[in-house]
Order: C-alpha cells, then structure tokens, then sequence
C-alpha cells in the first residue's frame, strides 16, 4: 500500500474513531444539559442555541493567548461568515496569537474563501486543505474545543475535558501533516495533485456504497460537479450505472485492497489513458439500461 495511502486511511479512521467516541456521549449531555453549570461538570455541554454558540466562539478567540486551530469541512464558506470572521481573526492575530486552519481542497475555487486567506495570511495565519476525513472543530490554546454535532449543524459540542481535548489536538496535528498549503495561486503541479486526490475520495466512496448527495456533501462539492467526476470514473471502469461502477470497484479491490484500487484508478484518470475494467465476479448485477453518465452529468 503506498505511504500516501496508507497516511489517508489512518487520518479517516481515527476521525471516525473521534466522531464516533463523542457522538456516544452526547445523548447523556443532552439528558442533563438543564442541570449543568456553564463550565460543564464532566467538561462536556452541548451548545444548541446559535446566538449563544457565536457569543461563545467570540469569547474563546477573544481570550486566546497562544494558538488557534479550526476546521472547516463542505468547501468555500459564505460571505456572510467570512465576513464575521475576518476582523475577529485579524484581531486575534495582530496580538500575536497563532491561528492554523484546514479546510477541504474544494475551498480553494471559492473566492471569498481564497480573500479571506489572503487577509489573514498576511498577518501570519497558517492555512492548509484535505480532501476528505474533516471534522468541524475550533480548538484554543489546546484547552478548549468545540466540536460539530451530527446533524446540527447550528450546535456545538463544548469540550474542557483534557484528555478529550488532547485526542482532538492530535487528530488536527495528523491531518495538518498530510494537507496541502493553499495557496491564492495554485500551480500546475500542485493543481494535478489535489485533482487526484480528489478523484480517488470519489473512487473510495464510491466504493463504499454512498450515494451521490453523500458524496458531494463529503467533499464540499456540489452534486452536479460530483455527478461529473463519477461519470469519468464510470467510463473508466467499463459501467453503464454508478450502482455497478460501485459494484466492480467493491469486487475488484476487496475491503483490504480498495485504497491501492482508488490510487491507481485516480492516477489513470489523471493520465488520461485507457483503464482496463477489473474482471466481473460471480453473480455480477447486469448493467441497467441507464442514460449515458455525460448527458446527466452537469457543470459545477
């Protein structure tokens, strides 16, 4: 497996692990949430109200002293957002303390977004993108963090536990390591790199059975730009339907495989050249008689 690989699948699982760790705590917090202080017995509350949940970012970024860390997953953020966040930002960084931020690659073709990073990496601001395997989260001076909650996303999970907080840094450290700095300007190169990386997500997922709003969703990305990415991979694995493009990619790579399968085929795509479609297995679904993948696949 390669390295790159290997480095992808690990970020993805312990983000899965984080989710799922936290995601477990959170109906015993809302079970109790009208009997807790503000500060949080046990280091958890849930934060439901969105005036208090902005009220509440406000002051953990007002009262920073060392280092700001923040993801934000779903691709470009909207104006409205970006503007409340710019001054607070430069604010924060003009008194010194670091800020370091991820979001997803699909970020970069937002151009409020990319204004945005131009601003505070003037001042010193770290930014950098992933392609997939984010988690909402703001995380101050490595002694509190707030957190996405599943399906809400007006809601915040407000951490002060350590050891809870300690995980959460180090999850960020992890994807920080393997993301790519984004830069207002992207080269050729660099473009080419975060375009197949792109395609083996959508391969990977693809794989795994999710549907097309998932997937899209996932990646920052609209369904009808993901629509045309899994139209290319359809043509690439000889499918008439993305059920059996999902089916023969399943088949061919195999649980333990289906990485090396998402690199190689997104190194293909990204080469242009002709992909020999893996062999059928036994009891292959017929193709069904669907539309050709390019006259429903639409523009971003």
């Amino acid at each position: 497996m390669a390295p790159l690989t290997l480095r992808m699948r690990e970020t993805h699982d312990e983000m899965d692990r984080l989710r799922a760790r936290l995601e477990s705590l959170i109906p015993r917090y809302e079970a109790g949430s009208t009997q807790r202080d503000r500060d949080g017995v046990d280091g958890l509350e849930l934060v439901t109200d969105q005036a208090a949940l902005q009220n509440l970012i406000r002051e953990l970024v007002g009262s920073a002293e060392r280092e700001v860390l923040t993801c934000h997953p779903g691709g470009g953020r909207s104006p409205e957002i970006l503007e409340q966040a710019v001054g607070r930002d430069e604010a924060m960084l003009a008194r010194g303390v670091g800020l370091r931020t991820i979001y997803q690659h699909t970020a970069r073709y937002s151009r409020p977004t990319a204004a945005y990073v131009e601003r505070v990496a003037a001042l010193g601001s770290q930014v950098r993108t992933v392609g997939d395997g984010l988690m909402r989260m703001i995380l101050v001076d490595q002694r509190t963090g707030l957190l996405e909650v599943r399906d809400d996303d007006k809601a915040a999970l407000l951490v002060r536990e350590p050891n809870v907080v300690h995980f959460m840094v180090q999850t960020f450290e992890r994807s920080w390591a393997q993301a790519e700095p984004f830069a207002t300007t992207v080269g050729p190169d660099q473009a080419r790199s975060i375009s197949e990386e792109l395609r083996q997500t959508i391969v990977r997922l693809l794989a795994e059975g999710l549907e097309d709003k998932a997937i899209a969703r996932r990646l920052g990305m609209s369904e009808r730009t993901c629509q045309r990415h899994i139209a290319e991979v359809m043509r690439a694995v000889g499918a008439k339907s993305r059920f059996q493009a999902g089916f023969l990619l399943s088949a061919a790579a195999g649980a333990d495989r289906a990485a090396d399968r998402a690199a190689d085929l997104a190194a293909d795509l990204a080469a242009g050249g002709p992909l020999t479609p893996p062999a059928e297995a036994p009891g292959a679904p017929p193709a069904p008689g669907s539309a050709d993948p390019d006259g429903t696949a639409g523009t971003a």
